[in-house]
């Protein structure tokens, strides 16, 4: 294409061969950058595969600033999509990822990245909130999380070997202490969450930030799961705590993602696992949740405080620790009454 700028007619380039050795030919007509995303440069792009044949869009994802930040690289998320697609979830269909033992045949590409097709439908959470065109998603969305959560976790984890089950609670502990995080709000959290740990957890593939944000959404509701960098081995009631959290109801009155209630997606969850939730380990992870992205605001503030990546975007970021002390203060205290 003539009118892309020359970074844009390089990556155009180098993806070109890959396209084409996944069976798909033809002329790219537009490239465009998404907005959105710390850690990922995300773009859209159509290729005509022919007079009158009509386009198809497709999205690429490249790790920000062409790294692999952990071994297998995105190819390892581009394995569990796949996984996913065969145990029922809905998402994108995946058309190609890099070798990441290929590192050596790096391009402009990166060495980390994968292409999907690109799936038709709405991922901004005020829109989805607010709008009129998204109605009828909103009266059905909770039950159809619900639902895909027991798709995520009936995907068979001996499929994927190399995803990692990590303590959560000391996963973040440590973090915290790394960063020098001194927050009485979060050790209260730290301590209560120590002392009330649910007993015989089941482990399964959990998405690791299934939320507003990471959804595709049309008219009818829930189109595609979306960016599951953060899959790991973990007890499922994560996920469903983690969708819960405050934050990711963005300004929403419903405890489930802003539109709907616990009851809705757990009967989503049970008609799919024949599993009834319980509401009390859920919200001991919408706890854990709640600190979680308080700890992780303050790793994208400390990013830029830093100067390993300057962005007004991720010291915004940083300010949000308060409201997650503030959530958590009122969770524990609801659930000390």
């Amino acid at each position: 294409m003539s009118d892309l700028n020359a970074e844009h007619a390089a990556i155009v380039a180098a993806l070109g061969p890959h396209m084409g050795a996944a069976g798909v030919g033809g002329e790219v007509s537009s490239f465009e950058r998404l907005t959105g995303g710390a850690s990922r440069e995300t773009f859209r792009f159509n290729v005509s595969s022919g007079l009158g044949a009509g386009r198809k869009a497709f999205i690429l994802q490249r790790e920000r600033g062409g790294t692999q930040r952990q071994e297998g690289g995105m190819a390892r998320e581009a394995e569990v999509i796949s996984a996913a697609a065969a145990a029922g979830v809905p998402v994108p269909s995946v058309v190609v990822a890099n070798d990441p033992a290929a590192t050596e045949a790096a391009d402009e590409l990166g060495p980390s990245w994968f292409v999907t097709e690109a799936v038709a439908g709405e991922t901004i959470a005020r829109k989805l909130l607010r709008d009129d065109d998204y109605d009828r998603a909103r009266s059905v969305l909770a039950r159809q999380l619900g639902a895909a959560l027991g798709a995520v976790h009936a995907i068979p984890a001996e499929e994927l070997p190399w995803l990692d089950r990590v303590d959560e609670v000391q996963k973040y502990r440590e973090i915290a202490d790394e960063l020098g995080l001194t927050s009485p709000a979060f050790e209260i959290a730290f301590r209560w969450l120590d002392q009330h740990r649910p007993d015989g957890a089941e482990v399964a593939v959990v998405h690791g930030d299934f939320r507003m944000g990471n959804l595709i959404v049309d008219q009818d509701g829930l189109a595609a799961v979306i960016d599951w960098e953060l899959a790991h081995l973990g007890d499922p009631m994560e996920d469903l705590g983690w969708l819960c959290v405050r934050a990711w109801r963005f300004g929403g009155n419903q405890p489930v993602a802003g539109v709907g209630s616990y009851d809705d997606l757990f009967a989503g969850y049970e008609e799919v696992t024949g599993v009834s939730p319980d509401l009390g380990i859920v919200r001991w992870w919408q706890i854990l949740g709640s600190l979680k992205w308080g700890v992780m605001c303050a790793i994208q503030a400390e990013a830029h405080r830093s100067g390993v990546y300057r962005s007004v975007e991720l010291a915004a970021i940083g300010r949000r620790i308060s409201e997650q002390e503030h959530d958590l203060v009122e969770l524990i205290g609801q659930e000390l009454r």
